[in-house]
């Protein structure tokens, strides 16, 4: 076996997870990353852990919802009993076909998602991580080959999380006691948005691996302006490409997209909540070079600024603020590598990509 993925298992249970004896851990993951599992298997039986693992599979996801009437969709018992039972939560991701459920309704989507809702509220009330074992399919997506894909997630993955905890802190600093944050790029993204009052997040591998942002949350009515997504996401099985959204009092008022419009507005029009903004993310990872058709990895670039409609993170909601609701929570991109800026109360702190306090940054 790959010792990198030894390196992979062992940053989970000792970073991520901080996995003690008797802790009961609940994995989720795909056939194709089996080779992590057992390596998390034998790092769990070193620490007196006591874990299970379920098997995810796209192609029986997809064969289940074709069949399915949206309204028989009920929250599986046995799911939430088994998210309930566990101390810690551990999902994989790994893909041989990551469009293997784009031919499935995106109203159906939408739907179960929101069917599923309390179940991934249980699993964040938990210690838990998602990350990404090295695939094939994940690899054609980024246009790599599989060497080169593996060689670029555990470049992202292995690394020295207490120095990417540093060098975000210093942005962690400038966003946590502002109060507007005002992002443009080239003509096409002008938002405003507050953050007074809401909590900032350092994400340094630990729920999401690799780490490498940091994120709040806005308050819900004030985004005000548009914004073009200039890098594509995939949502449903499907590609989502040109993404616009224009916002009044906080509101998705006017959406469009060059390519799956579609779903696009099944997710908007998943709930209420779904149409306003539930975070702001600034990629800070300087690991991750290539934009990969992953929301994992791509969200983490150091040139890239996210945000997410739908459900906001309850850690990143003051305590006297609204936190915006919805079953969804759908990140998109914008490229800030050009022509771009984000100033934080009226002060430039990162422009075409350089933050104040890296070499680079002009005044």
């Amino acid at each position: 076996m790959d010792p990198r993925i030894h390196d992979h298992a062992a940053v989970i249970v000792d970073h991520s997870t901080s996995i003690e004896a008797g802790d009961n851990v609940s994995i989720t993951a795909p056939p194709a990353a089996e080779d992590l599992v057992v390596a998390l298997y034998e790092k769990l039986g070193e620490r007196g852990a006591n874990p299970s693992v379920t098997m995810s599979s796209s192609r029986a996801m997809r064969a289940f919802m074709r069949a399915s009437d949206p309204d028989d969709f009920e929250l599986p018992a046995q799911s939430m009993a088994a998210v309930e039972a566990a101390d810690v939560a551990i999902q994989i991701r790994a893909s041989t076909n990551t469009h293997e459920t784009g031919d499935v309704a995106p109203e159906k989507n939408a739907a179960y998602g929101a069917v599923m809702k309390p179940l991934g509220d249980e699993v964040m009330d938990k210690r838990w991580c998602g990350t990404q074992f090295p695939t094939d399919g994940n690899a054609q997506d980024a246009e790599m080959s599989t060497e080169a894909y593996e060689e670029f997630v555990y470049d992202a993955v292995l690394k020295d999380w207490d120095e990417q905890r540093e060098h975000q802190e210093r942005m962690v600093e400038i966003l946590d006691p502002a109060s507007e944050v005002h992002i443009v790029s080239g003509d096409t993204t002008d938002l405003r948005l507050s953050v007074d009052g809401m909590v900032t997040q350092n994400d340094y591998g630990e729920n999401n691996l690799p780490g490498g942002e940091v994120f709040t949350a806005p308050v819900p009515d004030s985004v005000e302006g548009e914004v073009l997504f200039d890098k594509p996401v995939m949502a449903q099985g499907r590609e989502v490409d040109g993404v616009s959204l224009r916002f009044e009092d906080g509101e998705a008022i006017e959406h469009s997209a060059e390519k799956n419009e579609a779903v696009l507005t099944s997710i908007l029009d998943t709930d209420e909540g779904a149409r306003r903004l539930g975070e702001l993310g600034i990629g800070m990872n300087r690991d991750i070079t290539e934009f990969t058709y992953n929301m994992l990895f791509d969200e983490k670039m150091g040139d890239t600024v996210h945000l997410a409609v739908g459900r906001a993170y309850e850690d990143t909601v003051g305590e006297d603020r609204e936190r915006n609701e919805s079953a969804m929570h759908q990140d998109m991109i914008v490229d800030m590598s050009e022509n771009s800026r984000i100033e934080v109360d009226g002060e430039v702190v990162q422009r075409n990509g350089t933050f104040r306090f890296e070499d680079g940054f002009e005044k």
